[in-house]
C-alpha cells in the first residue's frame, strides 16, 4: 500500500483555542498535569503555567503558546475549542466539502441519506457497489442531483470509498454510509476542527437511528462498536478512542494518500486510521457532531456482524505491530493480577507487597512533586483498577475460549469466570448507562454483553487461525511501541 503522505505545516494559528480534557488532573498548583492519550505526566515550565494560569483553556497569540497549545492538543490532555465560543477561525466550510456514499442494494436508506444532506455542499458522490438494481440506485440518485459512479460488479467497500475519493476534487471528502443519517448541524463541529492543519482527519459521533426496538437495539443504542462515547478526544491506537468507523468521517483529500487499503474488506477504516496516525497526521473525534446509524438489531445479523468484526483483528495485527493488542499492561500490573486469579491467600499476599513496591518505585520518579507518595498511590490504584478491568474484558470476549477449556478442568477458573463477567458487565452498564435514554436495564444489558462478546471473541480466534498468526491475541506492556509494516 503506497504511504499516506505527512502533514506539511503543523503550526496552530493565531487564535486556537484549546481547553484541558476533564479527566487532565491539575497537579502542585498548574505545574504538572496528568492524563492523556495514553495517560502521562507532564511537567510545565513556568512560561506555561503563567499562560494556563488556573483557567484550564489556553488560546494561541504567540509562538510559545502556540508550541503549548500543540503540546497538550497532541498528548491529549486538551482539546480544541474552537467555533463554541469566541471568533470562528478560517477553516472549510459546506463548499470545500464532497459526500461520498458507497452503497450496494440499499435504495431506501441511499434516499433518506440524500435528504437529509444540508444545502451548499462541494459535491455528493454515489458509487453504486454492483447493486441488483442498478437502474434503481441511478433513479435515487438523479432524482437527488448527485453524480453516480458505477462499479458492475461488488468490488468492496473500500473500492467504493476510494473511487468517489478519486473523483472528488474538494479539499475536504466525507464519508457517508448508506445506513447513516446525519443529525442537523453534524458539519460545523467536524468542519472547525481542521483549523488545525495538522489535523487530516474527524469522525462525528455515531448514535441509534430512532426508533429504537427490541432489547438488541437498546443495547446497540448505548454500546455500539461504531459509538466512540460522549466525551471528545485525540485518536490514538491503544488509548479510549483508538479507532473511529469509517461509517462516517471527514478528511483532508491530501492527507489519505490512494485511500483505504482494497485489499481488506473489514477493518479498513481502522487500517488507515493507524496509517494516518503513523504518518503524523492528528484524527481527532467531536462528538458534538452526530449521525444516526440503522443498527442492525435481528439476532442473527448482529451476531454475525459482532464476529465480523472480530475477524478484522488478525490482519490489522499484521500490519500494524502491536497497534491492536487485546490488553496493554506494565509488568507489575500483570504480575499482580496474575496472582490475584490464583485466588490463594499467599498470592494475594504477594499482590499486595508487588503494589506497594510498585507504587514506592513510582514515587521516587514523582519527586518532582509536592506529594510523591500520595500521588504514586493514587497512580498505582488508577493503574491496578485498569488492568483488572482489562483482564476480566479479556477473559470474557478475547479469551473466551481458553477460558472455557479452564472451566471444565477448574472450580477456580469457574469462579474466575463468573466472577469476571459479572463484575465487568456491570462496570461496563454502569459506564455507557447514560449513553442513551432507550438504553437496557442492567439483565439485559448483560446479556447482550456478554453475546457481544462470545461473536467478537469467535471471529477474532477464526480470523486468527485463517491468517495463520497469534499476533491478536498477544498481550503487549506499557512502553512497547506499535510498528507499522504498510
Amino acid at each position: 500500500m503506497t504511504p499516506v503522505p505527512g502533514p506539511l505545516d503543523t503550526r496552530l494559528p493565531s487564535g486556537f483555542r484549546v481547553v484541558l480534557d476533564r479527566r487532565t488532573r491539575v497537579l502542585d498548583g498548574g505545574s504538572a498535569l496528568l492524563g492523556g492519550a495514553p495517560p502521562r505526566l507532564v511537567h510545565l515550565a513556568p512560561a506555561a503555567v503563567a499562560l494556563l494560569a488556573g483557567r484550564g483553556a489556553l488560546a494561541v497569540t504567540d509562538p510559545t503558546s502556540a508550541a503549548l497549545a500543540r503540546r497538550l492538543l497532541d498528548i491529549g490532555l486538551a482539546h480544541p475549542a474552537n467555533g463554541r465560543d469566541g471568533p470562528r477561525l478560517p477553516a472549510p466550510g459546506p463548499a470545500d466539502v464532497t459526500v461520498v456514499i458507497p452503497v450496494k442494494d440499499r435504495t431506501d436508506g441511499l434516499a433518506r441519506l440524500l435528504a437529509a444532506l444540508p444545502p451548499g455542499l462541494g459535491g455528493v458522490i454515489v458509487v453504486d457497489d454492483g447493486s441488483a438494481d442498478a437502474a434503481a440506485v441511478a433513479a435515487v440518485v438523479h432524482r437527488a442531483g448527485a453524480e453516480l459512479v458505477r462499479h458492475p460488479s461488488a468490488h468492496g467497500p473500500a473500492a467504493a470509498r476510494n473511487a468517489g475519493l478519486a473523483a472528488a476534487t474538494t479539499d475536504v471528502v466525507a464519508f457517508l454510509d448508506s445506513d447513516v443519517v446525519p443529525q442537523p448541524g453534524w458539519l460545523e463541529p467536524l468542519l472547525a476542527t481542521f483549523a488545525d492543519p495538522a489535523v487530516g482527519l474527524v469522525a462525528p459521533r455515531i448514535v441509534a437511528l430512532p426508533p429504537v426496538r427490541s432489547w438488541l437495539g437498546r443495547y446497540e443504542a448505548v454500546r455500539s462498536s461504531l459509538d466512540m462515547g460522549l466525551e471528545p478526544a485525540a485518536v490514538v491506537p491503544r488509548s479510549r478512542v483508538a479507532y473511529v468507523p469509517s461509517a462516517a468521517m471527514l478528511v483532508r483529500r491530501t492527507a489519505v494518500g490512494p485511500g483505504f487499503d482494497e485489499r481488506m474488506h473489514v477493518a479498513e477504516d481502522v487500517d488507515l486510521v493507524l496509517r494516518m496516525h503513523a504518518a503524523g497526521w492528528r484524527l481527532r473525534y467531536e462528538p458534538a457532531a452526530r449521525v444516526a446509524h440503522d443498527h442492525r438489531t435481528t439476532f442473527g445479523s448482529w451476531l454475525r456482524r459482532k464476529a465480523f468484526y472480530g475477524t478484522g483483528a488478525a490482519p490489522l495485527a499484521l500490519r500494524h505491530r502491536g497497534a491492536v493488542p487485546p490488553m496493554v499492561l506494565s509488568p507489575w500490573s500483570a504480575a499482580v493480577c496474575g496472582l490475584l486469579l490464583c485466588q490463594r491467600g499467599r498470592a494475594t499476599a504477594w499482590a499486595m507487597v508487588i503494589m506497594v513496591v510498585a507504587a514506592e518505585r513510582l514515587s521516587g520518579r514523582l519527586s518532582r512533586l509536592v506529594h510523591p507518595r500520595r500521588s504514586a498511590v493514587w497512580l498505582t490504584g488508577l493503574g491496578l483498577a485498569g488492568a483488572i478491568g482489562q483482564t476480566g474484558s479479556a477473559l470474557t470476549r478475547h479469551f473466551w475460549p481458553l477460558a472455557l477449556v479452564a472451566c471444565l478442568f477448574s472450580a477456580r477458573a469457574r469462579r474466575a469466570v463468573v466472577a469476571a463477567a459479572l463484575a465487568e458487565g456491570v462496570a461496563d452498564w454502569w459506564r455507557h448507562r447514560d449513553h442513551d435514554p432507550a438504553g437496557p436495564g442492567l439483565t439485559g444489558y448483560l446479556l447482550a454483553h456478554r453475546l457481544d462478546d462470545l461473536a467478537y471473541g469467535a471471529g477474532l480466534w477464526w480470523g486468527a487461525w485463517r491468517n495463520r498468526t497469534t499476533a491478536p491475541l498477544r498481550p503487549v506492556t506499557l512502553g512497547e511501541r506499535s510498528q507499522p509494516r504498510g
